[in-house]
């Protein structure tokens, strides 16, 4: 778990972030981080968003929650191992049945924002394989988890 106290102010603003070390096997033959392994770190704040916004039980329960529509990375500096990144996920829009999370990891070792992108998602009846209108009770803990209105 990490203490928002320690967060660099790049990441003040995302109510979810991950904390994840580079491993060695994340490392391609140009001896850096693959590029689909951040998409993998985009997944991974997503869920922790999950976590921290208490949408876990509600999915749980009703069968209903987001499914991935669409991701964009933008790669601003390579990542090496050893590193340990920090990945924060933000809600910035709400739609019907549509939602825009925005991401952004972080190298400790850098001190820099290496990447950044866009996740588009579609709030989904698993049972019916049918995007949903998003219910109110999941906006309502979305806005509480952002500390505002979308």
């Amino acid at each position: 778990m990490i203490d928002r106290s320690d967060l660099p102010p790049e990441l003040a603003e995302f109510p979810a972030v991950a904390q994840v070390p580079v491993q060695w096997g994340d490392m391609d033959s140009f001896q850096h981080v693959n590029n689909i392994v951040y998409l993998r770190w985009f997944e991974t704040s997503r869920v922790r968003y999950l976590e921290v916004s208490g949408l876990n039980p509600i999915m749980e329960a009703t069968g209903c929650g987001p499914i991935l529509a669409s991701v964009h990375c933008n790669y601003r500096k390579q990542l090496r191992y050893p590193d340990t990144v920090l990945i924060g996920a933000r809600m910035v829009k709400l739609g019907g049945t549509s939602m825009k999370v925005e991401h952004a990891i972080y190298s400790v070792t850098q001190g820099h924002v290496v990447a950044d992108g866009e996740s588009g998602v579609v709030y989904f009846d698993y049972a019916n394989q049918r995007p949903i209108v998003i219910p109110e009770d999941v906006r309502k803990l979305i806005a509480q988890t952002e500390g505002r209105d979308l």
